[in-house]
């Protein structure tokens, strides 16, 4: 048997991409030895999933961000520069990472090094780790994909992009090794050689095919049944009462008016709103300024258990975060997704693509679209039926089972 670390940033929506954490889980059931590694707030989440944990000083991801400065005082330009520049910090402050790696090596002599290191798609300290201790780094939740070529590129994307490039080097120069796990040209990412794992299908990623490299497998997932019993407010509700759930997932939840807005656009289709606004604290004043806003019937909670929920909900509303967008295509749930920040952009315009929801912007909301896009999505017969289509071919491909088989493949093509 072998022995993996599985590292992701220290938010709870990190552990998912669609199965990231239930692979650790089909793994160890396995028999092999895992060992995930976080920041502590992370430790009871992943021990309740009887998890092996160990704390480390940090993971290289920035969090929480600084705080938003005044884009008002700049000019649009600068601010667009400033939103791509923080994204980048994110990822990629070399103090940050460099600390982070410096805690995996501390950790390596401490307890020896595992055969493989499993990764958040987005921490540069794995990559680096990899490849200091010489053994497979495989990326969990997000495909590998050819570099982009520079002349697609904004302006400020190709400044960005050469200062993403320098700051790799120096990473790479302080701790002696080639990089072989960032991916080489414009606008580099996080690359493993061995296996990326994405937990939805193919044609998910139809107008990015043509980019996605061959160690990219795609395994899909499936629907939990539930292994509990309902909360008693959702058996309060009536069966036969079709639900609607609004969401912004557990991180980016200060939105208040998009849980307002959705709600109202859910309600005036029949549906009884469902508004989970994360555990993040909001003041007692505007949490009864939201419950104000919200429509008569709404039920307004800090979280909801996605097995007992979905399959009695008509339209999901969030922001697109991987994990919540992943709950309702394995669902067969139609969706709207209004993004906030991250690769939320991206997974909006993949469910467009695949013709399972909408993707609307700030504005588009703030212009009332949220009312019409549940409207004619509600009356759309066909756009329930491709959700569905789309749920049976992610349950065909296998899930976390398949993409723990992928790994134990993986592993053993590079032990040879």
């Amino acid at each position: 048997m072998a022995s993996f670390w599985f590292i992701s940033a220290p938010l709870y929506s990190h552990t998912d991409w669609g199965g990231f954490l239930k692979t650790a889980g089909a793994l160890q059931e396995r028999g092999h030895d895992i060992l995930w590694l976080s920041e502590a707030p992370l430790e009871n989440a992943i021990r309740q999933s009887e998890m092996p944990f160990v704390a480390i000083r940090k993971t290289g991801w920035l969090w929480p961000p600084p705080p938003q400065p005044d884009l008002s005082e700049i000019s649009p330009q600068e601010a667009v520069k400033l939103r791509y520049r923080r994204a980048l910090d994110t990822w990629l402050s070399e103090e940050l990472v460099t600390d982070a790696v410096e805690a995996l090596l501390d950790l390596e002599d401490e307890i020896g090094a595992p055969d493989a290191i499993v990764s958040d798609p987005f921490l540069s300290a794995s990559a680096i780790a990899a490849d200091i201790l010489d053994i497979p780094l495989i990326i969990c939740g997000w495909p590998a994909q050819a570099p982009l070529d520079e002349q697609s590129l904004f302006p400020v994307q190709r400044d960005l992009s050469s200062d993403s490039q320098q700051r790799i080097q120096r990473l790479c120069d302080r701790f002696g090794i080639d990089g072989r796990n960032f991916s080489k040209g414009a606008a580099p990412s996080i690359i493993s050689e061995a296996l990326h794992v994405s937990f939805f299908t193919p044609a998910w990623y139809q107008s990015e095919l043509p980019t996605i490299l061959p160690q990219t497998q795609f395994v899909g997932g499936c629907a939990e049944k539930p292994t509990d019993s309902p909360p008693q407010w959702l058996l309060d509700i009536p069966p036969e009462k079709p639900l609607g759930l609004v969401t912004l997932g557990t991180s980016f939840t200060g939105d208040l008016g998009f849980y307002s807005w959705a709600a109202q656009a859910v309600a005036s289709a029949g549906l009884i709103p469902l508004v989970t606004i994360g555990w993040n604290p909001i003041s007692a004043r505007q949490k009864a300024e939201l419950k104000r806003a919200l429509p008569s019937g709404t039920r307004l909670l800090n979280w909801a258990p996605y097995a007992h929920v979905l399959p009695r909900c008509r339209i999901a509303i969030h922001h697109g975060g991987i994990g919540t967008t992943h709950s309702a295509v394995v669902h067969g749930l139609p969706q709207i997704v209004v993004p906030h920040a991250a690769d939320q952009r991206i997974q909006g315009r993949r469910a467009a693509e695949a013709k399972v929801g909408l993707h609307l912007t700030a504005h588009d909301v703030r212009q009332g679209q949220l009312r019409e896009g549940v409207q004619a999505i509600m009356e759309a017969d066909w756009v329930r039926e491709n959700a569905r289509r789309l749920a049976r071919e992610m349950a065909a491909l296998g899930g976390p089972e398949r993409a723990a088989g992928l790994v134990e493949e993986a592993l053993a093509s590079n032990s040879i």
